[in-house]
């Protein structure tokens, strides 16, 4: 058992892909966080940034801010061990398989997980992200959803802390899971100085704030594709449920059935979603009033594209604009 004064070792797993920026930038935060503790308090405790990869048939240190002789013991494992993003695809299985059973083993010794976008498929190779709600990328959600169909996915939050294990989404989410690590190990204080001089936004974004529809459209089913193809010419606008089932050719029914198994969603969902897409376009690009924009996107009443924006989105229309738009919202007079 580690002493009291140990530092709290977090271990960056180097894998095959990893991000290297992501890789020295989660260095970089947690020795400035824990200098930011240090300087608050010699009581605080200190934190140990350790590397590891693999190296002939073992997961080893690869770097260590204590090393050998200047800290603790070389061979007791990360309390935390941390997966971070990747810049292409998702790694193979066969590549992420002895990763996995190092981090299977950090886990049963006591270890916090925690992955970034891509990490997930690392992560969830372990089987222990099974019956658990994660996230990773929403580009990459789809994927991670049919190589581990067990896995509760949520792709819309950025961060998803479940105690023992923690995942994160988009590419830049590693300072949102780095920052949450500090807050647990160092606390709110330490966290909120170090994003400020990170010029960061503390925890608390949500990945579908940015994250674009991207409708399925390899799903193999001509009638849909067609319809889908259809409803992004005419912008989802003045549709019923029987003129889309007549251009796919089919009883009502049954195109509800085949609509869904095709695309993830119901056709009401899915036509909100490409009227909320080109509501996001107009909110950054342009400055007409939120009212216009429900109107020109096929919503007679701005109350309930408000209620459906926000529900697709996480932001109310004047936020989003006050976030993402060129010209900020406050200058048309807008609230919300």
């Amino acid at each position: 058992m580690a002493a009291v004064h140990d530092p709290i070792e977090i271990g960056l797993v180097i894998y095959p892909g990893v991000q290297q920026a992501a890789v020295l930038g989660l260095t970089d935060l947690f020795m400035l966080a824990d200098q930011m503790a240090q300087a608050r308090s010699t009581q605080a405790p200190r934190l140990r940034i350790s590397h590891w990869q693999l190296q002939e048939d073992a997961v080893i240190r690869s770097f260590d801010s204590e090393p050998a002789g200047n800290g603790p013991a070389a061979d007791n494992g990360p309390a935390m061990a941390i997966l971070p993003p990747t810049l292409g695809q998702p790694i193979a299985r066969e590549a992420a398989a002895p990763y996995a059973e190092w981090l299977r083993a950090r886990h049963a010794a006591g270890a916090t997980l925690g992955s970034v976008c891509a990490g997930a498929f690392v992560l969830a190779e372990t089987g222990l992200l099974s019956s658990r709600v994660a996230t990773t990328h929403w580009a990459y959600s789809e994927a991670l959803a049919k190589r581990f169909p067990d896995i509760l996915l949520d792709a819309d939050r950025l961060v998803i802390d479940d105690g023992d294990i923690i995942t994160a989404g988009g590419y830049m989410a590693w300072t949102d899971l780095g920052l949450k690590l500090v807050d647990r190990v160092l606390g709110p204080a330490v966290m909120m100085a170090t994003a400020r001089f990170m010029l960061v936004d503390p925890p608390g974004r949500e990945q579908r704030f940015y994250s674009a529809f991207a409708p399925r459209l390899n799903h193999g089913d001509e009638a849909i594709l067609k319809v889908q193809h259809w409803l992004q010419a005419r912008g989802a606008r003045d549709v019923t449920l029987g003129s889309m089932a007549e251009q796919a050719g089919l009883e009502e029914r049954t195109f509800l059935r085949r609509f869904r198994n095709a695309t993830g969603l119901k056709p009401t969902e899915y036509c909100q979603h490409l009227r909320v897409g080109k509501a996001r376009d107009m909110l950054q690009m342009t400055t007409r009033s939120v009212d216009q924009i429900a109107w020109e996107v096929g919503y007679d009443d701005p109350g309930s594209f408000r209620k459906v924006f926000a529900r697709i989105t996480g932001l109310v229309p004047g936020d989003y604009r006050r976030r993402f738009g060129v010209e900020r919202a406050g200058q048309s007079g807008e609230e919300g």
